[in-house]
Formats: structure tokens, C-alpha cells, sequence
């Protein structure tokens, strides 16, 4: 089962998210081969972290809240908040798969908040930019609850023009970055 995870950041902890910096890597190492995408949202001007993002292949809804809620940013209290949902891997792949590379041009989290009739179930035609693609559902995967998706795009209104605007109670598009060591 795939998950989708944002934690996102108390105002004021950047001084405590680069104490556990070692410590958070250590703990996604563990995750290494069950990791479909990661890596932090961001203000772009000041590189400061306002998030981070971990989309999660694992074997169930227990361990999705076990793998989000045991994580060191969180215990120390750097989190404010966590959305988890499961989510569907539309595109099968790993952003580490992307064919356009982890370098270059704008990267965006974009978040499309939703319910009723599902909606963009499949990315639009010609997007060659999308890193990671799917549904937000709910914790048995019966229940559309939006869509989670991470692209290249040249601004914040190109990254939200790739979901069917109207379909969604709100869309958030936060500027984020490919995570992991290097």
C-alpha cells in the first residue's frame, strides 16, 4: 500500500530541524527501499524548510501512522501538523526513475483537496515534468480525497493548472525539492 505524508513545520523550529538533521536521515534510511519520493517544501529565496514530504510504499495503514508519527522531526516536536493518505502510484515509478533528472527548474508539491466524485485519476496528456502522480484516499482506498502530485513546472500557476481547478475545494502548491542523501 502506497501513502502520501506532509509534515509541516512549526513556525520557529528550523534551529531544531538542523539539530536532528542526522537523525531524521538515519531514520528514512530505514525506509530506503520502501521510499517512492521525498524531500522538503520550502520557501525558494531563503532555503528554509517549511515541510517535509515522504510518499511510502508499506504493508498497511498502522505502519504508515507508525513510520509518520515515530519520526525524530516529529517526536522532538518540529512538526505542527500531518496529513496522511494513502495514495496511488499513477506513474509506477520512483522520483529517483523521473526522467528529467533532479536537476534544474522550478520543483512544487501540489496538493488538490477534494471530495465527492473523484477527479484527475490520471495525470493530463503531455506531462513529462510529473516526478510522482495519485489519488489521496481514504485509509481502506475506497474514498477519493483528492490528488497529491510533484513536478517540474515554470511557475506555481502552471504547477496548479495541472488539476481540474473546480474539482477542488482547495489546492495548495508549496515549492519543494528532491530530498534523501547525496
Amino acid at each position: 500500500m502506497e501513502f502520501f505524508c506532509h509534515h509541516r513545520d512549526r513556525p520557529d523550529s528550523t534551529a531544531l530541524r538542523h539539530e536532528l538533521v542526522e537523525e531524521h536521515w538515519s531514520y528514512m534510511d530505514r525506509y530506503a527501499a520502501q521510499l517512492i519520493a521525498r524531500g522538503p517544501t520550502l520557501i525558494r529565496e531563503s532555503g528554509t524548510a517549511t515541510g517535509s514530504v515522504h510518499i511510502v510504499d508499506l504493508p498497511d495503514p498502522a505502519a504508515a501512522r507508525a513510520f509518520a508519527f515515530d519520526e525524530p522531526n516529529y517526536q522532538a516536536g518540529v512538526y505542527r501538523d500531518v496529513m496522511l493518505r494513502r495514495w496511488r502510484n499513477v506513474l509506477g515509478r520512483t522520483m529517483g526513475d523521473f526522467p528529467g533528472g533532479r536537476e534544474g527548474g522550478n520543483l512544487y508539491l501540489v496538493l488538490g483537496l477534494g471530495s465527492g466524485q473523484a477527479a484527475d485519476l490520471v495525470p493530463p496528456p503531455d506531462q513529462d515534468d510529473l516526478i510522482a502522480y495519485g489519488p489521496l484516499l481514504s485509509d481502506d482506498g475506497a474514498t477519493w480525497l483528492g490528488t497529491a502530485l510533484l513536478m517540474r513546472a515554470p511557475d506555481p500557476d502552471a504547477a496548479r493548472a495541472v488539476l481540474t481547478v473546480d474539482r477542488y475545494a482547495a489546492i495548495e502548491v508549496h515549492d519543494w525539492e528532491f530530498g534523501g542523501r547525496r
